[in-house]
């Protein structure tokens, strides 16, 4: 089960993140479509952005190897890069997490625009070079995909029910 996890991490912490939400959300005072939305987008921004790009990026610097194998792909140095831009994307996503809307459509947006590149690599592997690896046409080819969506569908609902007055934009 650990490893079943640790190899679908995307898809374990956005779950992690869904029973937070809750958790934050029954444990708080308000009982609105509000609260429950910026429960909802702070743990994802939590769990599926930060703390999700913490991990690719000591998987893609520290156990390289083992990425790139699990991708179906040969090292190369191009696993570090892709191991610092993970990081910052974790910085953004814990910082939005507790910052206002603008923070917090820059820690969706930057890595959506990333997943989506990535699931059109995904694809482009999957037909050039048959590659159907588990790091490649698995878990996280879905979730590359549905997470731009989600985190965008986040956005737009805690915006749309938030109160009109002192929002921080």
């Amino acid at each position: 089960m650990i490893k079943l996890a640790l190899e679908n991490f995307t898809l374990t912490l956005f779950l992690v993140g869904l029973v937070a939400g809750l958790v934050v959300f029954l444990a708080g005072r308000a009982r609105t479509g509000h609260a429950l939305a910026e429960a909802m987008l702070a743990t994802f921004l939590f769990f599926s952005v930060g703390v999700s790009y913490l991990y690719n990026f000591v998987m893609h610097t520290v156990f390289g190897e083992i990425a790139a194998r699990f991708i179906g792909w040969e090292q190369s140095p191009f696993q570090a890069e892709v191991g610092f831009a993970s990081l910052g994307f974790a910085a953004v996503g814990v910082f939005a997490t507790w910052s206002g809307f603008s923070a917090r459509v820059a820690a969706v947006l930057g890595p959506a625009l990333f997943m989506l590149g990535a699931a059109g690599g995904h694809i482009r592997q999957m037909i050039v070079a048959d590659n159907f690896a588990p790091g490649n046409a698995g878990v996280i080819f879905y979730t590359d995909i549905g997470f731009a969506f989600v985190g965008a569908a986040l956005l737009v609902w805690w915006w749309r029910t938030r109160p009109t007055s002192g929002v921080r934009l």
